[in-house]
Order: structure tokens, then sequence, then C-alpha cells
């Protein structure tokens, strides 16, 4: 039986770490905004947020009192949507760093970049984050990028580095392509190198660019779990860019159920 709590099949990711309000006026910053924005997520069908925090200048910070603060915020307005914080490095952040702000916070729910984690190549503290993780029933979702981070999850499992229980992926599509571009046919390959393992994990997808909605659709039909938001793209699947992130979330969730 596992002891997570599960990752629900739509998560909004509302704002991420690079956006500001002069990419899009609705964007939320603050945690107020934050709170309010995932709540109004969560009544259109989104299960979990997951969450960027800002500093006073509106800049993507990794700070455990920031945390804390949105998650019992969070806790308060909206109980029963599930929130995972975020340890993306943006440049910015090292592997030691981020590791310390899981330790620091305790979420019940992190996505956590492999090959930032592996980065300073001091696999000893790696293997006790997730070791200690998996002891704290802090469920990570490992962010994959490419093929090549396919293959080095799937190593990293076989040498005892990330635990092989209740493994959760996060692909991400045009992250690192021109123009930030997702393709639909990639995620066909990034699935079957996933079927490749000895035991298949549970997977979910974030899309960059024009094509999110589409992406999204098609590794919801695929089995797969998604995540929608500003973060990722400002278009509806139309091309026009959505008034705030309720709508990409109405857009998403409506054509889960056709």
């Amino acid at each position: 039986m596992t002891r997570y709590t599960p990752i629900p099949a739509l998560l909004v990711a509302p704002n991420g770490a690079r956006k500001t309000k002069a990419d899009h006026p609705m964007l939320p910053v603050s945690i107020p905004e934050t709170v309010a924005v995932a709540t109004a997520c969560f009544r259109a069908g989104a299960g979990g947020l997951h969450a960027h925090v800002r500093d006073a200048e509106g800049a993507h910070v990794l700070d455990a009192g920031h945390y804390t603060e949105l998650l019992a915020e969070m806790a308060r307005a909206v109980p029963d949507m599930m929130v995972q914080i975020t340890t993306e490095a943006v440049g910015k952040y090292s592997a030691a760093e981020q590791r310390a702000l899981v330790a620091a916070v305790r979420p019940r729910h992190v996505s956590v970049g492999l090959r930032e984690m592996l980065s300073d190549g001091d696999t000893p503290a790696a293997t006790r984050f997730y070791r200690d993780a998996a002891e704290a029933g802090c469920r990570v979702q490992h962010i994959l990028y490419h093929l090549d981070d396919i293959a080095t999850m799937r190593q990293a499992v076989a040498d005892g580095i990330v635990p092989a229980d209740d493994l959760e992926i996060l692909l991400v599509l045009g992250r690192y392509t021109d123009g930030q571009q997702s393709d639909p046919a990639e995620l066909d390959r990034m699935v079957a190198a996933l079927h490749a393992y000895d035991s298949p994990p549970a997977w979910a997808l974030c899309a960059f660019g024009a094509a999110e909605t589409d992406c999204l659709i098609r590794a919801h039909r695929m089995g797969g779990k998604m995540r929608v938001g500003f973060e990722n793209s400002l278009q509806m699947r139309d091309g026009s860019i959505a008034a705030d992130n309720v709508e990409r979330v109405r857009e998403v969730a409506g054509l889960m159920r056709e």
C-alpha cells in the first residue's frame, strides 16, 4: 500500500519561475494571489497546485519561510487541493540548497529535476535526499526533459540512488527547444522509453508553447496525468491568449471529459 497522497490527474502551474505580470497581468506573484488563483482553479477542475514562490521583487526564490506560509494558507483556503512545491534551480541554486529547502519545509509533495539533483556529483547526498524524502512520506515527482534523462533515471534506480517504489515522473516537452515549442510526437518516444523500464512508472506531462493543450490531451489518452497553466503557456488551444489560469484549467478539464 502506498504511503503517499496520490498526485491528481490535473495540476495547475499558475506562475513558474520566470514569467511576470509584464507577460500577463493575471499571473499570480504574491502568496495571496497564488492562493486565490489556486482556489479558483480547484473549483474549475485542477486537483493540485504546482507552486513557485517569489521574493519581494517578484523573483523566483527557494525560501523555506515563503513555502511554509504558502502551504499554511492553502490548507486554510482549499484543504482538499494537493500542493506540490518546486526545487527548480533556475541557474541560481545548488543541489545542496535544493536539498536543504526540502529538509526545512518537509512538504508532502515536491518536484525535483533529476539532472539538477545529480549536477554536483555528490551521489551519497542525493541518495540520502531521496531516501529521507521517502521515509518522511514526501512524494517526489522526478522531472525529466529528454530521452537521456529517462535513461539516467533508470540507471539511478538500478544503482539505488532513487528508490524504485512508487516512482512518479514528470515529462517536460519543449523546455530546451527553439522558441520553447513542444512537439507531440516527442511524447510518444519518451513514453516508449518509460515502458522499457522493468516496472513502468506513473507519469505526467507538462508542455511549453502553443501545442500545450494538444500535448496534454495526448498524454491523457495515453494514461498520463497533466500539468497546465501559465508557467508553460499563456495560449488556449485555438491560439488566443487565455484570460487567466482558470480558463486554461477549464479548457483542459473539459477536453478530459470528451
